[in-house]
């Protein structure tokens, strides 16, 4: 953990930028005001004016820069860690595809060990198990043959596996037994509801029984319908948060303005859903056991031209929002750190540049690029 105080910088603050110094001691946020004075061997980095703001939270990714999830030792999740510090995300959770126990239990083990390891690019923050207990109807790239009925005696062996490191779960609650299931683990880990065709009824008890997020919202679910609203009528009446795909591919930028509308912009959650073509030229690449093409950055499934993921950065769904509704970064950039950390619950050390949080920051220019990204008061990225 690292002591320095950045000067000169506009600093992202309750929803508004000032112009303020930011002091860092030992990994966490000292203090934040005018004309600061480092302590005695503190360096001191001058940004020039440019933004500082919080670094991004990515809830729901399956790779990038070449590396699979499904198939990353701990240290190709620290390189997929180091390729999101570069698009500005300091903290993540890896996206275990559904995949066998075997398999499963092998990515939870080398999650744990890379969470344990010294930090070099954005923080490994706990693991996110999309699936097995999702619909057939709406796997997208799930393989089908894995898929279960709701078990949360499966769920957590899984969890005792990842010493409780399994901070979120997407499951669909028309599948047997998964809204019992939901009301019996809500209380150990953040539940999604997705990949599924339930109908309102169902998708209203899944959220009483205490799910909290609906995982990329409008893709890989049933449709509204003026008769049938079904989860989509349920999750945008209801208080929870919904995750969103900003890629302009999955959602219309028209699609995202009326999510936005109708869940507020407290309760929106841009995710990137990446996989490990992320960063990397078009071509043949793999989402767990999935062979995926890539054409024009729009990943796809080779089999059926399902699309499978994305090839999206955080730094780019901020300026994508900010193009498809008109908004400036101050309306935007809680979408990418203060909703995932209020989501998760780990707004009281994380999401905001405030004394004593996390001092974990993105550094922006004008044209809201990454300069620098900041984990724990230690660059661990710097734009040449």
């Amino acid at each position: 953990m690292a002591d320095v105080l950045f000067q000169n910088a506009r600093v992202y603050r309750d929803h508004a930028f000032e112009t303020a110094d930011v002091l860092v001691c030992g990994g966490v946020i000292d203090g934040v005001g005018a004309h600061l004075t480092a302590p005695e061997g503190c360096p001191v980095v001058d940004l020039g004016g440019r933004v500082l703001a919080p670094g991004f939270l990515d809830l729901h990714t399956h790779g990038g820069d070449g590396i699979d999830v499904n198939a990353a030792t701990a240290e190709d999740l620290a390189r997929i860690g180091a390729f999101f510090a570069r698009h500005g995300t300091t903290g993540w959770q890896c996206s275990i595809l559904t995949d066998t126990e075997e398999q499963t239990l092998w990515c939870i083990g080398q999650a744990k060990q890379a969470m344990a390891a010294p930090v070099t690019g954005a923080r490994l923050l706990g693991i996110h198990l999309e699936g097995p207990f999702l619909s057939t109807e709406y796997k997208g790239a799930m393989p089908e043959s894995l898929l279960r009925k709701g078990d949360a005696a499966l769920f957590r062996r899984y969890q005792k596996a990842a010493g409780g490191a399994i901070h979120y779960i997407t499951v669909s609650p028309e599948v047997e037994g998964v809204n019992e299931m939901i009301a019996e683990i809500a209380g150990e880990v953040t539940v999604a509801i997705g990949h599924s065709g339930a109908d309102y009824d169902t998708a209203c008890r899944a959220i009483a029984n205490g799910a909290k997020v609906c995982t990329h919202t409008f893709n890989a679910m049933g449709l509204f319908h003026q008769h049938r609203p079904g989860m989509m009528g349920a999750v945008l009446e209801h208080d929870i948060y919904c995750e969103a795909i900003c890629d302009g591919r999955h959602l219309h930028p028209g699609t995202v303005r009326m999510l936005l509308a109708c869940k507020g912009w407290d309760k929106v959650v841009a995710i990137t859903d990446s996989i490990q073509a992320a960063g990397l030229p078009d071509g043949h690449y793999k989402l767990g056991v999935n062979d995926v093409v890539v054409v024009d950055g729009d990943a796809k499934l080779a089999s059926n031209g399902v699309r499978a993921g994305s090839t999206l950065s955080q730094d780019t769904a901020l300026r994508n929002i900010m193009a498809f509704t008109g908004h400036g970064a101050e309306d935007v950039l809680p979408l990418l750190s203060e909703n995932p950390a209020r989501l998760m619950g780990i707004f009281d050390h994380k999401g905001s540049i405030d004394p004593g949080k996390d001092a974990d920051l993105v550094v922006l220019d004008d044209g809201w690029q990454v300069c620098r990204t900041i984990v724990g008061g230690v660059t661990v990225y710097q734009a040449e």
